[in-house]
């Protein structure tokens, strides 16, 4: 499966809003060290650099598929064009709270340079839907071969779950209005917050997820990155492919990669199941870990079934050019 081909384009919009995200998780990495002001425990840089790494991974992704499709290209062009400009306001204004040491999201204050981030939040809804339309765009068509093709629409369903979820933030956490001290000292009203059963403030060092409840933002993330994961997978196994025939078949691979996103989806609603029943991540029950388990048995099961029928298979036109 090639990153890159001759006559395909990168989505440019994405593929420098990518670049910039890059730069942006790097700086408030750096930063960290530096800057001692902190948002209920945690750097105040910490969600500048969650959201700069993950447009960074999500915005290359999207813009190497786009340069994949061969049908309606100009529209999925235009829907990746609208993502990006999205995409940019949000990661924008979110960098200019970290910066300015006070809250972006739930902020009800009603300051000027906050209702210009809660006002670029509103679009959020478009970007999920734009994506959804690339989704659908891509279910039409086939992308490269079978492999590459299970990849792209595995990996946009896991993706387009993934920010459906974090739709349910708000309305699962249940924590209300309620009002927090920023990094400058100035009490802010909050509207919402993300930790289910439990307040804010509890995080795992840089993610921020709910050591001590549940956290709706797991479940997200699991989901926002499968398309990446994927795209891994389906380079690793083109790189096998080279040195084991039973993986020369397009049909294979594309097998091992669906058995892989099924699994992967088995992970994902075990976190949002955890989430919802205030769990954290870091402490699941007994139930959890069974919903877990069977979710990689059943993944595994599935691969080591394709894969040794596979072999089967080359094994038999082995042996019968053998006897010719």
């Amino acid at each position: 499966m090639a990153l890159t081909h001759g006559d395909r384009r990168w989505h440019r919009p994405l593929l420098v809003l990518g670049i910039a995200c890059g730069v942006v998780a790097l700086a408030s990495l750096a930063a960290m060290p530096f800057d001692d002001r902190t948002i209920l425990g945690e750097s105040v840089w910490v969600k500048s650099f969650k959201f700069g790494f993950s447009f960074f991974a999500y915005c290359l992704s999207l813009a190497w598929l786009l340069s994949h499709m061969t049908k309606l290209r100009r529209t999925g062009w235009a829907f990746g064009t609208l993502f990006a400009v999205i995409s940019a306001a949000e990661v924008g204004v979110i960098t200019a709270a970290a910066a300015m040491g006070t809250f972006s999201h739930f902020n009800a204050s009603d300051d000027a340079f906050n209702q210009v981030v809660q006002t670029a939040f509103q679009f959020v809804p478009v970007m999920f839907l734009a994506n959804v339309v690339i989704a659908v765009l891509v279910l039409f068509q086939r992308i490269g071969d079978r492999a590459v093709t299970a990849v792209i629409r595995w990996g946009l369903l896991l993706s387009s779950l993934g920010m459906f979820a974090a739709f349910f933030i708000v309305t699962v956490g249940g924590q209300g209005q309620r009002t927090q001290v920023d990094a400058n000292g100035t009490e802010v009203p909050l509207n919402a917050g993300h930790g289910v059963g439990d307040l804010d403030g509890n995080g795992m060092f840089l993610t921020g997820w709910s050591t001590t409840g549940g956290d709706m933002r797991v479940a997200h993330f699991i989901g926002l990155h499968g398309i990446q994961v994927l795209i891994g997978l389906g380079m690793l196994l083109s790189f096998l492919a080279v040195r084991r025939a039973w993986l020369r078949d397009d049909r294979v691979r594309a097998a091992v990669v669906r058995w892989s996103a099924a699994g992967y989806l088995g992970v994902f609603a075990t976190a949002a199941w955890q989430a919802v029943r205030g769990q954290s991540f870091t402490s699941p029950d007994a139930a959890s870990l069974a919903a877990y388990g069977a979710a990689v048995l059943v993944a595994a099961a599935g691969i080591a079934l394709t894969v040794a029928r596979a072999r089967r298979t080359v094994d038999a036109e082995d042996r019968t050019l053998e006897l010719r």
